[in-house]
């Protein structure tokens, strides 16, 4: 058996928080149920980034018959700069339906109770902020009752 030739490491970025408003319940489509749920705030905090994010980006997100959340999100946030970032995120958030139940009612739920990982992509025009657009980042995140939360790392 021949071992990789490198290891990638994650190097800690940022701590995001998503706020987030109600979800649109779309109901039953093809692939799952549909929701839509509004991204109205939050911050990026972190060694590498800080930045406010805005009101107006989303989650299109659907729900697979077993409850596993299908994540598709895109939103913008702005520096102290007023430089703006676009992130985009996908992934899955899936685990015990007992738990999952518990994560839908906004209870408190440890993030290693789920499995709930996201690829970001960030894009910047900004002065210093050129690494976002060409660098692979990973995420591990949690879901509160109002909000997301999720520390970035890129992938060296």
């Amino acid at each position: 058996m021949q071992h990789p030739e490198h290891v990638p490491q994650l190097e800690f970025v940022a701590h995001v928080e998503v706020e987030l408003a109600s979800p649109m319940e779309f109901g039953e489509v093809l692939t799952g149920t549909r929701r839509v749920i509004p991204i109205i705030g939050g911050s990026i905090i972190g060694p590498s980034l800080k930045a406010e994010i805005l009101d107006g980006g989303a989650d299109w997100q659907i729900v697979a018959e077993d409850g596993t959340a299908i994540i598709d999100t895109r939103y913008t946030a702005r520096t102290d700069d007023g430089s703006y970032i676009y992130l985009a995120t996908s992934g899955y958030r899936h685990g015990p339906a007992e738990v999952l139940a518990r994560v839908a009612a906004g209870d408190a739920v440890g993030r290693d109770e789920y499995y709930f990982r996201l690829i970001v992509q960030l894009e910047s025009g900004g002065s210093g902020l050129e690494w976002l657009n060409n660098t692979v980042f990973v995420a591990s995140a949690g879901r509160n009752a109002m909000s997301v939360v999720y520390d970035l790392f890129a992938l060296r």
